[in-house]
This record gives C-alpha cells, sequence and structure tokens, in this order.
C-alpha cells in the first residue's frame, strides 16, 4: 500500500474537523462574539496542554473513566447473558421482551434521584444509572443476534452430537459476537454521556464537574478543552472496542469492505 492513498484516506477523514476548526477561529478573531463565549483556539489549546499535564485533571479524568466503565463491564456481562438467553429461550423471550420494549422509552436519567437516595451522592448512584443506560441496547443487539443464528449450523452441531453447552459456546456465541460488539459500540459511549450528566447534576469530581465549574467561573476555553477531552477519550474507547473486535471476531473483517 502506497504512502500517498493514506494520506488521502487521513485528510478525508479529518476535512469536516479542519473546516470546523477553521470557521470557529474566524468566528474568535471576527470580533462579533465576545472572547468568553467564542475563545480563541489558541486560548483553548493552552487549557488542553494544562488539563493534559495537570495532576489533579488527570484525576478527574480518572473518576469519571472508573465511573463510566464499571457500569458498562457490568451492562456488557448481564446484558450479554440475558441477550443470548432471550434468544434461544422462548419462555425468556416471553417473558423478558416486553419489559425491555415498554421500559426502553423511560429516559433513566429520572430516575437519579432515586438512586441518589438509595446509593448517596458518591460513585456508586453513577454507576448504577450507567448501568442501567448501557444494559438496553446491549441486550436487545444481543437478542436480534440470538435469534438470527443460522439454523443449518446448529442443525449440524446437533447431528453430530454436540452437547447443549457446546452448541452454545461453539457456535451460538461465536455466530452472536459481531452483534455483541455492536451493542457494545453503542453502549460505551452512552456511559460516557451519562457519567458526564450525573456528574454535572451532582458531583465534586470528574470531568462533568470540571465542566460545570469551568462555565461558572466564566472559563470557557478550559470548558471547551474539557469537552475536546472527553471527546478524544470517547474516541479512545471506541478505537479499542474495534480493535478487539476485528481481533476475536476477525471473520467478521475479512467478510466485510467498502464499495469504491
Amino acid at each position: 500500500m502506497t504512502r500517498a492513498p493514506v494520506l488521502v484516506r487521513m485528510l478525508r477523514r479529518l476535512s469536516l474537523v479542519l473546516v470546523g476548526l477553521a470557521l470557529w477561529e474566524q468566528a474568535a478573531r471576527s470580533g462579533m462574539f465576545s472572547p468568553i463565549i467564542v475563545p480563541s483556539l489558541a486560548r483553548i489549546g493552552r487549557q488542553l496542554w494544562f488539563l493534559a499535564t495537570d495532576a489533579g485533571s488527570l484525576l478527574e479524568a480518572g473518576h469519571s473513566l472508573f465511573r463510566g466503565l464499571s457500569g458498562f463491564a457490568l451492562a456488557a456481562v448481564v446484558g450479554v447473558v440475558l441477550g443470548v438467553v432471550m434468544g434461544r429461550s422462548a419462555v425468556a423471550a416471553a417473558f423478558l421482551s416486553p419489559i425491555f420494549s415498554g421500559t426502553y422509552p423511560i429516559p433513566k436519567i429520572a430516575l437519579f434521584p432515586i438512586f441518589i437516595y438509595l446509593f448517596g451522592i458518591g460513585s456508586l448512584a453513577k454507576i448504577a444509572l450507567v448501568f442501567l443506560e448501557c444494559l438496553y441496547p446491549i441486550v436487545i443487539t444481543t437478542h436480534a443476534g440470538s435469534r438470527a443464528v443460522n439454523r443449518v449450523l446448529l442443525w449440524s452441531a446437533a447431528n453430530m452430537g454436540a452437547s447443549r453447552g457446546r452448541i452454545l459456546a461453539r457456535v451460538v456465541v461465536p455466530a452472536v459476537a459481531p452483534f455483541i460488539f455492536a451493542g457494545f459500540r453503542i453502549a460505551l459511549p452512552i456511559a460516557m454521556i451519562v457519567v458526564i450528566i450525573t456528574e454535572m447534576i451532582s458531583s465534586a469530581d470528574g470531568l462533568g464537574y470540571l465542566v460545570m465549574y469551568s462555565l461558572a467561573s466564566f472559563k470557557t476555553d478550559r470548558m471547551l478543552a474539557a469537552v475536546v477531552v472527553i471527546s478524544l477519550l470517547g474516541l479512545a474507547l471506541d478505537r479499542l472496542v474495534i480493535g478487539l473486535r476485528d481481533r476475536l471476531v476477525f471473520w467478521e473483517r475479512l467478510d466485510s469492505y467498502y464499495a469504491e
């Protein structure tokens, strides 16, 4: 692969970002907006460097990551199990599907005051809400994947004498794996969104608290730098999930392509 096409693809991916940054800088220099409302990219960059090198700011990011990843991990384990069970058991699907379908539209953030009352204003209430928000997309995608397993594969494994447990481990789980990772990619950004929102509502630490404190102090450049940090963390986590998917579900990557 030559270097030029790789560079072209990178520029193509960054083109919208570069255009957006150019428009922002033009607005900051036009004099039409207050520097408090639209700070320059240089000011945001200095605050971004401060957040990247300040131990206290790194600790705030650590708090947010711990809460988000803890709730996501719990939802991943429970959601995959429930999704597979619902997909392979008609009784479980008949009982659980109406519950998930009926409660999915409910904004879970409305339950946050109850979680605070039950678990306090610390991390546990935030982790519980992250778990609840992430559970639904993981269950639904895993359930859909479990129902989509090719019957011929199941029949072939059964005719060869494979037990139900072996069929589940060797046929069902590999077939459902792409759907599981699709649910992970949906749920992981939701985890970070919920963490930031809950930290903005009720917290004395974390990136959400940093955003609110900076805004209340009229340090818009630091607030926007914190937003950039949140975006970069989300991008890094998504790349991590994609890397794991490509390594563990390699057959899907080999079968996929982009139309030119």
